[in-house]
């Protein structure tokens, strides 16, 4: 990712993060994918509407699918309204697909939504990225460097 690319996420005004993916894996390698939404779908994630708690992707003939994220109903939607906890098509290169394909037949390796958001087009896009399995021992030090962290910019505040 560029910087550009960081700022224009930086910029959304939704970002829909899985807060919980950085501390049950490590991260290989990031990718951003298009959703495949229908009408009343996208207003709900512009509404801030959406989770991405235990989500995962797959990949079947050649396609990546997103399972497990929920998109609350449409407050005005009506008999035309979508499922919350449907599969999602997530747009991707070829390419991209089969490196993730290889990837994720390696044991220990998964792919992870980690953000949604809209991006300055106001198309829905979401980060995914290659992710393997942590450890009970490296959980502890992520909660161990988290602490760290936070005494020391306690401590340079106090001053």
């Amino acid at each position: 990712m560029n910087k550009e690319q960081l700022e224009l996420r930086k910029k959304s005004p939704i970002q829909i993060k899985n807060k919980k993916a950085s501390f049950e894996y490590f991260f290989v390698d990031t990718f951003t994918a298009g959703l495949v939404l229908t009408g009343t779908e996208i207003k709900s994630i512009r509404l801030g509407k959406a989770s991405l708690t235990d989500t995962y992707c797959y990949i079947i003939n050649g396609e990546i699918w997103v399972k497990g994220m929920n998109i609350s109903p449409y407050f005005y939607g009506s008999f035309a309204n979508h499922e919350a906890k449907r599969d999602r098509k997530l747009l991707l290169n070829k390419r991209e697909i089969m490196k993730l394909a290889e990837a994720d037949k390696m044991p220990g390796y998964t792919i992870v939504p980690t953000l949604v958001f809209i991006d300055q087009n106001g198309r829905a896009k979401m980060d995914i990225a290659l992710a393997r399995g942590k450890k009970e021992y490296d959980k502890r030090q992520t909660i161990k460097d988290k602490q760290d962290k936070r005494e020391m910019d306690r401590a340079v505040k106090h001053y």
